[in-house]
């Protein structure tokens, strides 16, 4: 791995960790902008380092948070290391609209998937809504700021 690789990467968990900061109380979750940055850093690291990013940015939002769910946030970091793998990975074979969905329905409903059994279902059927609603506007602010992204990174290159 390259020092460029890992400095970008430190980036990129740094304003996850800062998106961590930024809660919108909703119910039983609240949303929080940390997997936007690993999002944008998929468009231009390896899959495994963006999942590295989200997973970290979920550590230092539950941090920030409080750990309310306590151990169980070490399940949601892999969780998120797999959603932000398989949506680097879905856009770097050009399925540039399929890897919004696949991140919005893995984010918000298939990694609350375990808490039915884990916890309750009453707290799946809770946290469903906020998720979705989570990881829509993760991905929305991800895709509007995108492109300037890329624009100003193609000027360093």
């Amino acid at each position: 791995m390259k020092t460029q690789q890992i400095a970008l990467a430190a980036v990129f968990i740094s304003l996850s960790a800062i998106g961590g900061m930024v809660k919108i109380p909703l119910g039983i979750a609240s949303i929080a902008l940390d997997a936007m940055p690993a999002l944008i850093a998929a468009l231009f690291l390896a899959a495994p380092l963006a999942g590295f990013i989200a997973a970290g940015g979920h550590i230092l939002s539950a941090l920030f948070g409080g750990m309310p769910l306590g151990p169980f946030h070490i399940l949601i970091a892999v969780e998120m290391f797999a959603v932000v793998w398989l949506f680097a990975k879905l856009h770097q074979n050009g399925r540039a609209w399929l890897k919004w969905g696949v991140f919005i329905v893995g984010n918000g409903v298939l990694a609350a998937l375990p808490f039915y059994f884990l916890l309750s279902p009453a707290f799946f059927y809770a946290s469903v809504p906020a998720l979705v609603l989570a990881a829509v506007i993760n991905a929305a602010v991800a895709a509007l700021v995108a492109p300037f992204v890329v624009q100003i990174a193609g000027r360093f290159a």
